[in-house]
């Protein structure tokens, strides 16, 4: 077989490949073959890059969206958050403003002490650069605990806090004037109060004092800007007014670096100073009230007692004495554990304020109040009486009158200066022959009056007293509401509950004519008052009020210096101690501007209110006697 001479043939390509023309076209449907295995790679390769370029811009989404949200929609939180981290705050204390009585007498004023002041970022230097400000502290204070600086030190991360508190005035001032310079540690000045309690103790409830923040106090003032070593009023007028006495403290904003060390104030505010308060109360009238309830109640049973003094047009208070008291000196500079204990062991609280938290059975004192009700209700005239022979029969029970065998004939003049339970009984409770008010319409007037809540003075924790109902002892006691209950109420028995600041601007109500007034110390409520019965009716019971003195219960009273009209109360509130002794009262009967309340708690026997009465009219009416001359220089 011959061989195919065209199977040789042999072919010269452009790149010096030497093919048979037979190869060549086997290499043609071999290239065939394979496009489809090339197409798929090329295919493959595309959809790759189409993934990779959906997750870039799927992660470049994302990273937009988070962008946004943080420089958008949160951009603000973060740029506080940063701002604080730039910045720290040092405080710069306001002077707390003074407390002066009526006559120009300081009450409380300001003890400089000087305190060592650390900063936060103190805990974030090195050990080595802390024991350097250990060292530097000592060596200008070389008395001081340097241990107890560093563990304060270590244990505090942010904001201000006390290294040393209460300075000796000598180191303070050789710190202050070291030529050395400490960042992150100063001496600051602080106020102390010193008040003239140590003189009149019982302005001590009329003040209060300033004292430590607690923890709870801290978390709810941290917001206005207190630290947690700042000071804080504690009761009365300080903790009434702290706002307005504290003033506004000043805030350096400084710039730290990344060691928390500071570097340049980036803004500052000046502090100002608390304002100064005049109050309507006359130190020396309060003082004077003090001397007098201790020479009254020197040998008796009776150890408490309250005395309300006030104006009854302005509701101005000149006094406001609960006793026994307290010094607030001794709160205020840090009491210790011994003097603390006597005075919470102590049974007659010395540290509660009597005049106007104390709830008292208000004895007689109400019955003014009953009087205006009925002739406001037309349940009485001035011409209605009643005949009083020792007291009222109701079933197997007798309410008796305090005078045996009564009292006569009685009209609502009589009734008030005698002080006669019959006719109080009848316009209360009602007899077989009269329909009394009830005990509903007895509350209502004695609410109108300003009993059974709050009176509005500018001072913390008054009471509100309490006046009963037929749905409250049905629901607390259990039991039905009778008519010898109404009876017990309208004489002042039974469960009403006063306060003496209350008696004493229910008083005040026939003292002007018919205005109900709030009683203040410092800012006036309201030039509104409030008329709750008519002028007409106000001068019938002040009439009657004016009898007490000339021929009723308290006849010792026509030897002071002014006409006295008033009202004597007997409560009794156990069924074996003494009863409490009442009297309240103004003066000059013509044109009032004095009204005085006082209560001898158990004093009824030994220690009545009506001398005391007396004696602080004759003080107060005294054109002579001297005022404003207490002081506190000594403090």
């Amino acid at each position: 077989m011959k061989p195919n001479p065209d199977l040789f043939k042999i072919q010269y390509t452009n790149d010096d490949t030497i093919r048979s023309s037979n190869f060549d076209h086997e290499l043609l449907e071999e290239s065939q073959e394979s496009i489809p295995s090339q197409f798929l790679h090329t295919h493959y390769s595309q959809q790759k890059k189409r993934n990779v370029a959906l997750f870039i811009c799927t992660i470049f989404l994302l990273f937009l969206i988070k962008l946004f949200f943080l420089q958008i929609v949160s951009g603000e939180h973060f740029a506080s958050i940063s701002e604080q981290n730039r910045l720290v705050s040092r405080v710069t204390s306001a002077e707390r403003g003074v407390i002066i009585d009526r006559n120009g007498v300081i009450i409380a004023k300001n003890k400089p002490i000087f305190n060592l002041i650390g900063e936060g970022h103190l805990s974030k230097q090195s050990s080595d650069e802390i024991m350097s400000i250990l060292f530097e502290i000592q060596e200008i204070l070389p008395s001081v605990d340097i241990e107890y600086i560093r563990e304060t030190i270590m244990s505090t991360e942010s904001g201000e806090y006390i290294l040393l508190e209460n300075m000796d005035r000598e180191d303070a001032f050789t710190f202050m004037s070291s030529t050395r310079s400490i960042d992150g540690i100063r001496v600051e000045e602080q106020n102390l109060r010193a008040y003239i309690t140590d003189t009149v103790p019982s302005l001590s409830h009329v003040i209060g004092y300033t004292g430590g923040l607690t923890e709870e106090e801290y978390i709810k003032m941290e917001s206005f800007g207190y630290r947690p070593f700042d000071r804080i009023g504690k009761g009365g007028i300080e903790k009434q007014y702290e706002k307005e006495l504290r003033g506004i403290f000043g805030v350096d904003a400084l710039e730290i670096n990344a060691r928390g060390i500071p570097q340049r104030i980036a803004s500052s505010h000046d502090a100002e100073d608390g304002m100064d308060l005049t109050l309507t109360i006359d130190v020396a009238l309060q003082s004077y009230i003090e001397t007098v309830l201790q020479e009254n109640l020197y040998g008796s049973e009776a150890s408490r007692a309250s005395v309300v003094a006030l104006h009854p047009e302005t509701g101005e208070v000149f006094a406001l004495v609960s006793w026994p008291a307290f010094d607030a000196n001794d709160f205020s500079q840090g009491i210790d554990v011994e003097t603390y204990t006597s005075l919470i062991e102590d049974e007659d609280n010395p540290l509660f304020s009597r005049s106007i938290s104390g709830e008292l059975p208000s004895g007689s004192t109400i019955k003014t109040i009953y009087a205006a009700a009925a002739l406001t209700e037309g349940i009485i005239t001035p011409q209605t009486h009643f005949l009083s022979i020792g007291g009222l029969q109701v079933g197997p029970r007798f309410f008796p009158d305090w005078r045996a065998g009564g009292h006569g004939q009685t009209n609502v003049y009589h009734a008030i200066a005698d002080s006669v339970n019959t006719f109080f009984y009848i316009i209360g409770g009602g007899n077989d022959t009269f329909d009394g008010m009830g005990v509903a319409m007895l509350m209502e007037y004695a609410k109108r009056f300003g009993l059974g809540g709050q009176t509005g003075i500018d001072l913390p924790n008054e009471s509100d007293g309490f006046l009963p109902s037929k749905d409250w002892k049905e629901e607390v006691k259990g039991e039905q509401w009778f008519v010898g209950d109404t009876y017990n109420v309208s004489i002042g028995q039974g469960d009403v509950l006063v306060t003496p600041l209350q008696i004493a601007i229910s008083t005040a109500v026939f003292a002007n004519d018919g205005y109900l007034i709030t009683p203040y110390l410092h800012k006036k409520a309201s030039e509104n008052q409030n008329r709750i019965i008519s002028s007409e009716i106000a001068s019938i019971v002040k009439d009657g009020m004016r009898r007490t003195v000339t021929k009723g219960s308290a006849t010792s009273l026509q030897a002071a210096p002014v006409e006295v009209a008033g009202k004597t109360g007997t409560a009794q509130w156990s069924s074996v101690k003494t009863p409490h002794s009442w009297f309240t009262g103004f003066a000059p009967f013509e044109q009032p501007e004095f009204v005085i309340t006082v209560v001898v708690e158990e004093g009824a026997d030994e220690s009545p209110a009506v001398p005391i009465v007396a004696d602080i009219l004759d003080w107060w009416f005294d054109e002579n006697h001297d005022r404003g001359t207490i002081d506190v220089s000594a403090h």
